[in-house]
């Protein structure tokens, strides 16, 4: 799952959290269980249409979102061109790409609130172990929350490496760019330490 929650406003939005989250899990189920190229590309334009149906501002929506897919796509690309297995290398592309994209209809069209009332019902039985599951709960919501901001300040140290040189940004970045997240990383731990962190009662 990549963005948060669209909003251009859908009928899925009032569709139950818990309905579409089980909905993907058979669909990603479904599409690995595929194994010929021509239905991977039919299964492909069945979800830009699920994107275009909502209208044009919902579909380039998700497909700025999906953009941050483009390094893994050139890796899995380059590689089989160079193994010379060109209909695996699109088999793959596609998988990667349909599945993301499912995913991320999902946060388009759900709150996040109701993904973790979901999380919360699911790991339920977790807490007859004595476990607690408020972790998974928030592990979820940080990494849909931070990613798109860790998107953005890669962005942002591309846009700097640019308005200092003449070539393009590469592996030098890696280092501020980790900087950076560890700096992220701190300032939430604190506030999570400084709202009782993981030691507070959990509802009943």
């Amino acid at each position: 799952m990549i963005s948060l929650t669209s909003p251009v406003r859908t009928r899925a939005h009032n569709w139950s959290a818990g309905a579409k989250l089980l909905s993907l899990c058979v669909a990603t189920a479904v599409l690995f269980a595929i194994n010929d190229v021509p239905t991977q590309v039919l299964v492909f334009a069945l979800v830009i249409a699920l994107y275009a149906i909502p209208g044009w501002d919902f579909l380039a929506a998700g497909f700025r979102q999906l953009k941050l897919l483009w390094p893994f796509v050139l890796i899995v690309g380059l590689w089989h061109l160079w193994t010379g297995e060109f209909a695996l290398g699109a088999f793959v592309v596609l998988r990667m790409l349909s599945a993301v994209g499912l995913a991320n209809l999902v946060t388009m069209t759900t709150r996040l609130s109701d993904v973790i009332d979901v999380v919360k019902a699911v790991t339920v039985p977790l807490r007859w172990f004595g476990l607690n599951s408020r972790v998974l709960e928030l592990a979820i919501a940080l990494v849909i929350r931070l990613t798109p901001v860790l998107v953005e300040r890669g962005w942002q140290l591309s846009q700097s490496w640019k308005a200092r040189s003449r070539k393009a940004p590469n592996w030098r970045i890696i280092l501020p760019f980790t900087v950076l997240a560890l700096d992220d990383a701190d300032y939430v731990a604190e506030a999570l330490r400084a709202r009782g962190g993981f030691n507070t009662a959990e509802d009943t």
